[in-house]
């Protein structure tokens, strides 16, 4: 194991301190962050993806495990402790400077890829559903490992007919698999957050045949965009919505909270023919 001095060390030699507006907060245990990494699995010579690395905490937990990492860092403050890590891993880490909801992941990749990120919390969902979404179906990359606010986990992995549930847990379940691996306390991070943390896994699986992504999408935007009223009231704005619940047999009188994802399914296969 790469010998590296402390976490902490590095953020006082750097100056660095969490920004508020970027959504940060860092991680310091490695012990911890080396049990996040290895939620991924076997990343000895995969290609990694990491988000919002900061100071580099999770970034040398994956290279440790032997991955090959792309970093994309909007925070130029951290760059510098970057380099630092990329020197002691030769030829593993390459930092992109810019923002990640800006730049093609896949481009920039260019081969199959994991996703492990320690997520910033006000471009985490926007990141989330981005790469769940397209028509084009499994997506390169191969699974996603990423920390959410526990709140946010739970919607992802949330069953119906749960406060929970809601057009997220669709979106992450009609296609892929999705798990609450590991709960992170609020006391873990530096500065602490108010709320509790928690680490989402996510893989790709078969996609359902004749869906569209862009229709499910648009069918559980109207349906949970109301999600107190019943289907009937919800979905008659939408073209074809009203009669896709007749032809699947779905009661109109149900809110979309008691619909399975299974239902859900049904629903945009009949919308999208």
């Amino acid at each position: 194991m790469t010998a590296l001095p402390p976490l902490r060390e590095v953020i006082a030699a750097h100056g660095l301190s969490a920004s508020k507006a970027l959504g940060q907060n860092f991680l310091l245990d490695e012990q911890l962050l080396a049990r996040i990494a290895a939620i991924a699995g076997d990343l000895q010579d995969h290609a990694v993806l990491e988000i919002g690395p900061g100071p580099g905490g999770l970034t040398r937990a994956a290279l440790r495990a032997g991955a090959r990492v792309t970093a994309i860092e909007m925070d130029r403050r951290c760059l510098p402790a970057l380099a630092q890590l990329g020197e002691a891993f030769p030829g593993k880490l390459q930092v992109v400077e810019g923002d990640a909801t800006q730049i093609d992941h896949d481009a920039l990749m260019g081969e199959p890829y994991a996703i492990l990120a320690n997520l910033p919390y006000n471009v985490g969902t926007p990141l989330f559903t981005g790469w769940l979404g397209g028509e084009s179906w499994p997506p390169r990359w191969q699974s996603l490992t990423l920390m959410f606010q526990q709140e946010v986990a739970q919607r992802i992995v949330a069953e119906p007919d749960t406060d929970a549930y809601g057009r997220l847990a669709v979106l992450a379940q009609w296609r892929s698999t999705a798990k609450l691996a590991l709960k992170v306390h609020r006391s873990a991070f530096t500065p602490p957050p108010k709320v509790m943390s928690a680490i989402v896994h996510v893989v790709p699986t078969e996609q359902p045949d004749g869906v569209s992504a862009r229709v499910l999408e648009r069918l559980t935007a109207a349906a949970f965009g109301q999600r107190r009223k019943m289907l009937r009231q919800s979905l008659k704005g939408l073209p074809g919505g009203l009669a896709a619940l007749e032809e699947v047999g779905i009661d109109p009188q149900r809110r979309a909270e008691t619909l399975s994802v299974t239902e859900f399914v049904a629903m945009a296969r009949a919308l999208t023919k």
